[in-house]
């Protein structure tokens, strides 16, 4: 069953590597080539990630250095891998392409500096997350204990994101934030974010943040990252489905997928430990769910609710 994750850092592993690794087959990369065409990958979202306590006159540098990797490694030495710039490129995607989505997690990059938000939309990025867990000019993150919401900066962005149909991802925002995003987003979604009643984690959503995302037509993500998903001990892939499910029992089924973070955790959910093994979450999900359920979490959910 094909499948659509919403977020991965294969990007910050190139970009770090310097050209030491190749996105084919590097056995360094979760979601390699090789592995995203086993576990049957039709769209992988590439996140741009910019440490927090890097020099700020070199994030942006940083940012497309990651850009660069992206076109010249993961697209260019790999003709099966078919940019996604627009939302309608989804529809024309062939048998044995896969599509590559860009996205940015955290706005430290562009500084106060909404051009540069610009260049990075026109190079391809279609989805911005406004803060990884620290606070920056946009708004805090789920680590910041002062919890503040949108600055008038990262209100102008969710206004360019609304102008240029690019999502607002609200995963990594304090819970002021999130609801700021909610008011002012038109197009609001959770890359990678579990269930709070499930794991009382900063990182993952209240019930009542799962909701209003739902009511306004926006997608969450569940994450395979174990200190998200459950506390201590091995996690499996049946802890994982217990986020799916307490999202479904607050209406949300037709609005959740998949977001890995593959290659931006180091521990792994037993039997899910790279993009080749994504199947092996859809086999435990079709034990518990009908085809078509399942179809929803693993792809068509997001075909329906994208951008028009």
């Amino acid at each position: 069953m094909q499948i659509i994750d919403l977020h991965c850092d294969a990007l910050l592993k190139l970009y770090e590597a310097n050209g030491k690794i190749r996105f084919a087959d590097a056995p360094e990369l979760d979601t390699n080539r090789e592995r995203l065409r086993k576990g049957e990958v039709k769209i992988q979202a590439f996140a741009i990630f910019i440490w927090p306590d890097m020099k700020a006159e070199e994030k942006f540098q940083a940012a497309l250095d990651q850009v660069h990797w992206f076109y010249t490694d993961v697209l260019g030495n790999n003709p099966d891998m078919k940019l996604i710039r627009d939302w309608s490129d989804i529809d024309t995607l062939q048998e044995g392409q896969t599509g590559a989505l860009l996205t940015l997690e955290g706005v430290d990059a562009i500084g106060n500096d909404l051009k540069k938000l610009s260049i990075l939309h026109q190079l391809g990025v279609r989805s911005v997350g406004l803060t990884w867990n620290n606070a920056n000019l946009a708004a805090d993150g789920a680590g910041e204990p002062r919890g503040a919401g949108l600055t008038t900066f990262g209100r102008e962005i969710v206004r360019f994101n609304n102008e240029h149909q690019i999502l607002t991802d609200v995963s990594h925002l304090c819970e002021k934030a999130f609801w700021d995003v909610i008011e002012t987003a038109d197009y609001p979604i959770a890359s990678h974010s579990n269930a709070r009643a499930v794991r009382d984690h900063v990182r993952n959503l209240y019930d009542d943040q799962a909701k209003a995302l739902f009511d306004k037509g926006g997608m969450i993500h569940v994450v395979y990252c174990p200190a998200f998903i459950k506390e201590g001990g091995s996690v499996t892939i049946d802890d994982l489905i217990r986020h799916i499910d307490h999202f479904c029992g607050l209406g949300g089924e037709k609005f959740i997928g998949l977001g890995s973070d593959f290659d931006g955790i180091a521990d792994k959910v037993e039997n899910l430990s790279d993009a080749s093994m994504q199947q092996n979450l859809i086999n435990e999900l079709l034990k518990r769910y009908s085809e078509d359920q399942v179809k929803g979490f693993a792809y068509r959910n997001f075909l329906e609710n994208r951008p028009k």
